[in-house]
């Protein structure tokens, strides 16, 4: 027969899986700049298959919507704001976004095996 699972037993178990989860997050957080209608860097290289924080940062005077249908983000950045989100873990190749209220706004990020954090 089996013990009654007990609360002590069932934290434990929660924080383990939490923690095992943590080993595919990255411990860095990016930055992208929009400024004078463009973005900074308007090419990203990111480790693949590993979670990582992007922060947009808007330094115009005009939002800016970050949208890009390959990594399903949607993101509304007011001027002179930030706005940040997590991104992957995600497959090795490339990622392309855009501002969607300036559609000659774009960029990428790239998944790369061989970049830093994997």
């Amino acid at each position: 027969m089996m013990p009654k699972p007990t609360k002590r037993s069932a934290v434990l178990l929660i924080l383990a899986s939490l923690m095992a989860g943590t080993a595919a997050w990255a411990d860095t957080t990016t930055t992208i700049t929009l400024h004078d209608g463009k973005f900074d860097p308007a090419e990203l290289t990111l480790p693949a298959k590993v979670r990582s924080r992007i922060v947009v940062r808007n330094q115009d005077s005009l939002p800016a919507e970050f949208e890009s249908y390959s990594l399903s983000r949607e993101v509304l950045v007011p001027p002179h704001g930030e706005v940040s989100f997590f991104v992957g873990p995600a497959e090795p190749g490339r990622y392309e976004y855009f501002n969607d209220f300036n559609h000659d706004m774009k960029g990428v990020v790239i998944f790369d095996t061989r970049a830093e954090g994997h």
